[in-house]
């Protein structure tokens, strides 16, 4: 790495260590488990086996179960209603009871339909049980190593099924509503499987927990099919560092974090481009609704999602390296196709503000539309990114949004717990948004969204589709037609100051805390309450004063000067302006630096007879300024490593100490004096007053 890009990446790490303790705080809220490892990957996809099923649950309620099996289709009551007989005489009251007696890999459990709150596991843990040694995590549980799992398994799950092998869970209902798991918000998992290879679930649903409500940890080959999560603190379905995996015809709502989260699915694509020979995990024919998210990936890692809808959450689809502990890390290779990703505009954010949140979830009210966000989140946002590579988002309907279709931006390697300097800029490169359907709707009836792309202009080759429509910034390097084509291509180590500075306060979140970053609009602020506006009428309020009294006090005398400050003042109050109107400003501001940077332009010029020194950096400032309204409106400039506007920004805050001084010399200007028609010219205050300080 040469000196000069070496400085810049510790710059980029400067400015991104000025959140870290902001980024601490939500970041400690995510997903904690033990250390573990990706299978070895030699496992596969296991298939629904539909023989007679090896051990059956039942209730032992005949009444209630013939009430239950009544409106079934004839061939499904039929099958039922033998099941139970048979049950009644050897089956299980406990799913928790079944798997404990499974004795070898390949066998099959039949849950009939019913409600189960596995009473035996409900009690807080005991004896033992109640005294083990565990650091704990951000919100308080155990990390427990996968001994003390098998220890004391109830002590997090309701069902524990804790190195079964080919294990299938069934439910023989109608629908996925007939079987249903309740944890009734006593432990932090419904059902874990740990270490289980192969492992089916089909046809029931899992809710009411603390965290997640179906969690596979460390397996090679699940299939989650028909099932329904819902009503929990984090997650609905909740896969961890496994691989072989299928999610299909599933559902998830009234969640906390995500409806679905194959987190540090297993790296298998990394340092690989576009092209892969295969994908950890497969999601489709899934909907997950009025969550916070509907899917979240903290280090999804070549997981293919397809022909799935996400609607109704905060946000459709996010995947990141924000958040450390998690093997995979950076994110790389998630691929969306065929998705409807649509009316992502829920804000959960009030239930935090008017302490709903701080209740016991019990009294919460989950059940009646209540969601507590656990992290922070841009409501109204279709697919987020924030620091992920070789992403591929191609012919998706993504519509509807009051914010944005596509949101990207980087996380430094810091946040995600590693200080190497090569590293800190790893993240937000060759994600490709292509060939989607923005703004309509399958029928194609107009629903556009608010902006279709929001970036905060870091990393290098990503790319967007030629139609994209509104977008911040306003020019977007294009897709070519074969992936991996990228015309007007960037790759610069630092996003732009203004977006920075609203990432930094919009990750001030705490859910436990209350707090809710003042200054952020994803939480409410509006007008001059948002940072961005706070930090332009900051700017402007000093260069209009420091650029008037310079004019006052040695340009007065020049008409065009005094008309390139009015001029300069008009952009600084329209930059004002745009800020406050954010992703609805349009081409605002470029207009507003294009004004700005012919006032110090036209500066310079009047300055130079005098001042050379100080007019050739009014000059310079002017210049990148003008660079900055280009690359903003127009095209982003290609194969520079920071954007105009940051070198503008250190150089203004250079030529405000500079101005200052200039302004403040004896000698002041006067509108010029008429001319003698013949002899020498007089020597005036006013020509001495030029004079002073040529240097300067």
């Amino acid at each position: 790495m040469s000196w000069t890009r070496r400085l810049l990446v510790a710059l980029s790490v400067v400015l991104a260590a000025l959140a870290a303790a902001l980024v601490t705080a939500p970041g400690a809220q995510a997903h904690e488990e033990r250390p573990v490892t990706f299978p070895d990957g030699s496992g596969s996809v296991p298939v629904l086996r539909t023989g007679e099923p090896d051990l059956l649950v039942c209730k032992t309620d005949r009444a209630e179960f013939a009430r239950r099996v009544s409106g079934f289709p004839a061939d499904v009551k039929a099958r039922n209603l033998a099941l139970f007989e048979r049950c009644s005489r050897g089956g299980y009251r406990h799913l928790q009871q079944a798997v404990d007696a499974v004795d070898r890999p390949g066998m099959t459990i039949a849950v009939l339909p019913g409600l189960y709150e596995e009473e035996p596991s409900q009690p807080a843990p005991a004896g033992a049980c109640a005294s083990l040694t565990a650091p704990k995590s951000a919100l308080g549980y155990q990390i427990l190593s996968y001994e003390q799992q098998k220890q004391c398994p109830h002590n997090q799950n309701l069902v524990a099924i804790l190195g079964k092998k080919n294990l299938q869970i069934e439910g023989t209902g109608a629908s996925r509503l007939d079987v249903v798991f309740d944890a009734k918000y006593t432990k932090l998992n419904a059902i874990r499987a740990d270490e289980s290879d192969g492992i089916y679930f089909r046809n029931f649903t899992a809710q009411r927990t603390t965290f997640n409500s179906l969690y596979v940890l460390a397996g090679d080959g699940f299939v989650i099919d028909n099932v329904l999560t819902r009503w929990n603190d984090e997650y609905g379905f909740l896969t961890f560092a496994s691989d072989h995996g299928l999610y299909k015809n599933c559902e998830s709502y009234g969640n906390g974090d995500s409806g679905i989260y194959p987190g540090s699915a297993s790296d298998i694509n990394d340092g690989r481009g576009y092209d892969v020979p295969r994908y950890s995990i497969e999601i489709t024919g899934c909907r997950s609704h009025h969550n916070m998210v509907g899917y979240s990936g903290t280090a999804g890692d070549s997981v293919y999602v397809h022909d799935n809808e996400f609607d109704h959450n905060m946000g459709g689809a996010s995947m990141d390296s924000a958040f450390p502990g998690h093997p995979g890390l950076p994110q790389n290779h998630a691929r969306f196709e065929r998705n409807l990703i649509h009316d992502n505009n829920q804000n959960y954010y009030p239930y935090v503000a008017d302490g709903t949140c701080a209740k016991p979830p019990v009294e919460r009210g989950y059940e009646k539309g209540v969601v507590c966000p656990q992290i922070s989140m841009p409501p109204g946002t279709g697919i987020i990114t924030a620091g992920g590579n070789w992403n591929l988002y191609e012919n998706n309907w993504v519509y509807g949004h009051q914010r944005a279709a596509f949101f990207l931006s980087a996380v430094p390697a810091f946040i995600r717990g590693e200080s190497a300097w090569g590293k800190q800029t790893d993240t937000s490169h060759h994600n490709r948004y292509a060939g989607n359907h923005l703004g309509v709707d399958r029928s194609g009836a107009s629903r556009p969204n608010r902006t279709d792309v929001w970036w905060d202009g870091q990393g290098g080759g990503n790319c967007w589709q030629a139609d994209a429509g509104a977008s911040s910034p306003g020019a977007l390097p294009e897709c070519g037609a074969r992936r991996g084509e990228v015309s007007g291509n960037t790759d610069r180590l630092v996003g732009e100051p203004a977006k920075l500075a609203h990432l930094l306060v919009c990750a001030d979140y705490n859910v436990q805390a209350r707090r809710l970053p003042a200054g952020c609009d994803w939480y409410g602020a509006r007008g001059i309450q948002r940072v961005e506006t706070q930090l332009a009428l900051a700017f402007a309020v000093v260069l209009a004063l420091v650029g008037g009294v310079l004019w006052w006090r040695r340009l007065r005398g020049s008409r065009l000067a005094g008309a390139a400050t009015l001029v300069g003042l008009a952009g600084l109050a329209l930059d004002v302006a745009g800020s406050t109107l954010g992703l609805s400003s349009g081409p605002v501001p470029a207009v507003a630096l294009l004004l700005t940077g012919a006032w110090w332009t036209v500066l310079g010029l009047a300055l130079r007879p005098a001042r050379p020194a100080f007019a050739g950096t009014t000059l310079a400032l002017g210049v990148l300024t003008l660079l900055d309204a280009f690359d903003k409106g127009v095209l982003m400039i290609p194969w520079i490593p920071l954007g105009p506007a940051w070198l503008r920004g250190l150089l203004a805050v250079v030529w405000v100490l500079w101005a200052v001084v200039a302004a403040g010399r004896p000698g002041g200007a006067r509108a010029p004096e008429p001319r003698p028609t013949s002899g020498p010219a007089p020597v005036t205050a006013a020509a001495h007053g030029a004079n002073d300080g040529d240097a300067s």
